[in-house]
């Protein structure tokens, strides 16, 4: 990326909020500055001028990410950096999406390390990542917490290790493996698919293929509504181990 090169070059611009089933969409290999439709190399890697929050999902998307700020009329670059991340796994979030999907949550996993995605929002980008995740709202579905530290750890690739990061949790909870541990996101096609066949009730509700869950699930806010409801009285919902940041 010395020159920089397009969404498309890099196959990063689909984004899964039009191709669902795709969620959570191409990531970048390496950090980079995210510009319109292009990822430019970063001059640096952390950005103290700026609210660092940590990916789990499709935020770490570039063509997702381009989406949602188009939307606001935002044009100024988003620093998208690689980091190493210990502390916390990525859950599966105890809602129906109205774009289509189940979404990724963060949760508690003190045995975890993987490489996530860091982005460094300005206050106005920081604004449509909180409207787009419903953290404005009583009701919404994520609220933005400060990750605990040491607890989890991130980071960076220069050894830099931030004393202070945020994250995306889900107020409804996380889909749990059959003993009560939050289950790890497989992506969106297997993660339909095992539970399509686990409930003959989300089968009528939102079809027997994942194809039909996106295309239903997006026609309809009100079957996402009972999607929702359905996960929790099939006994699928447990913690995600963050909720006491909730108020933080």
């Amino acid at each position: 990326m010395e020159a920089g090169a397009t969404l498309e070059e890099l196959g990063l611009a689909d984004a899964p909020r039009a191709f669902p089933l795709a969620y959570p969409g191409a990531w970048p290999r390496e950090s980079g500055l995210l510009a319109g439709d292009r990822m430019l190399p970063l001059d640096r890697l952390a950005h103290p001028d700026r609210t660092p929050v940590l990916c789990v999902g499709s935020n770490a998307c570039p063509g997702q990410l381009r989406d949602k700020m188009a939307t606001f009329g935002i044009t100024a670059p988003v620093p998208m950096v690689r980091c190493r991340v210990t502390g916390l796994g990525v859950g599966v979030s105890a809602h129906v999406s109205r774009m289509g999907y189940v979404s990724a949550a963060p949760v508690r996993c003190p045995a975890a390390v993987r490489e996530l995605v860091l982005l460094w929002l300005d206050a106005e980008q920081l604004a449509v990542i909180d409207a787009s995740e419903g953290a404005t709202l009583p009701d919404g579905n994520f609220v933005r917490v400060r990750l605990p530290v040491p607890d989890v750890r991130v980071e960076l690739a220069d050894g830099t290790v931030l004393p202070e990061v945020f994250a995306y949790a889900n107020r409804r909870g996380v889909l749990h493996d059959g003993s009560g541990v939050p289950r790890d996101h497989p992506g969106q096609r297997a993660l339909l698919t095992e539970l399509l066949l686990s409930s003959p009730a989300l089968r009528r509700l939102l079809g027997n293929t994942p194809e039909e869950f996106c295309a239903r699930a997006r026609a309809d806010a009100h079957r996402c509504v009972r999607g929702t409801l359905l996960f929790a009285r099939e006994g699928w919902v447990t913690r995600s181990g963050l909720e006491h940041l909730f108020n933080d």
